[in-house]
C-alpha cells in the first residue's frame, strides 16, 4: 500500500496494490500498520457509514469540533467520486484552502481526513457508494458544516448546481461560521494529534 499527504496537513491519500485474475480482484483496502506509519497515529473505529448517491449529488461540507473531532477514512466500493478536503481549522496556514483527489471502484484509492479538516464529495457516476470508518460516534451537538458553493472557498465542483440537501442549501459561508465561533481552531487539532501520535508511539 502507498501513501502520499495531499497539500493540506493532516490528509492522506492511500493506493493499495490491487491483485486482479480471471476470478475478480483482491485488495487490502485498510491496514492499521501504514496507517500508523503515514500519520503516526492509529484510527479508533467507532462508527461506520455507507452512503449511496445519485449522479451530481453534492455532499458537505462536514466537519466536528475538537476535542474530539472525528477522523474518517473514506473509500469508494462503486462508482466515483471528485473528493474534497477543505481546511476550516482556524489558524491554520492553509486555512480556507481545499484540494482534492478523486475516489473511484478501480484504483479503490482512500482518503484518510484528521480530525478538524471538512470534508464533502461530489458523486460522479450513478450509485455512486462510499463507506465511511469513523474515529468516534456522530455527535450532532458537535457537528457543523459550510455550504459547498461558498464563493470564497470556490471549490472547483464538476457539476455547476449539484444536488444538495435543504441542510447543506442553508449552511453557512466559511466566513459567517467563522463569525459565529463554530470553526474548530488550528492549535487545539494539532494538540490533539500530538495526543493521538504519542498515545500509539
Amino acid at each position: 500500500m502507498e501513501f502520499r499527504e495531499l497539500e493540506i496537513p493532516g490528509a492522506w491519500v492511500f493506493t493499495p496494490t490491487v491483485h486482479q485474475d480471471p476470478r475478480g480482484v483482491f485488495l487490502e483496502s485498510f491496514t492499521r500498520s501504514s496507517l500508523q506509519e503515514a500519520t503516526g497515529r492509529s484510527l479508533d473505529l467507532a462508527q461506520a457509514n455507507i452512503s449511496v448517491s445519485s449522479k451530481g449529488t453534492i455532499r458537505g461540507i462536514h466537519y466536528a469540533l475538537v476535542p474530539p473531532g472525528q477522523a474518517k477514512y473514506v473509500q469508494c466500493v462503486s462508482g466515483s467520486a471528485f473528493d474534497v478536503v477543505v481546511d476550516v481549522r482556524v489558524g491554520s496556514p492553509t486555512f480556507g484552502q481545499w484540494t482534492s483527489v478523486t475516489l473511484d471502484a478501480t484504483e479503490h484509492s482512500s482518503i484518510f481526513i484528521s480530525e478538524g479538516l471538512g470534508h464533502g464529495f461530489a458523486a460522479l457516476e450513478e450509485g455512486t457508494t462510499l463507506a465511511y470508518f469513523c474515529s468516534t460516534p456522530y455527535t450532532p451537538d458537535r457537528e457543523f458544516g459550510i455550504n459547498p458553493f461558498d464563493p470564497d472557498l470556490a471549490i472547483s465542483w464538476p457539476t455547476a448546481t449539484g444536488h444538495l440537501s435543504e441542510k447543506e442549501r442553508q449552511a453557512p459561508s466559511l466566513s459567517a461560521a467563522l463569525d459565529q465561533g463554530v470553526l474548530p481552531e488550528y492549535v487545539e487539532c494539532k494538540d490533539w494529534t500530538i495526543a493521538l501520535q504519542q498515545r500509539d508511539a
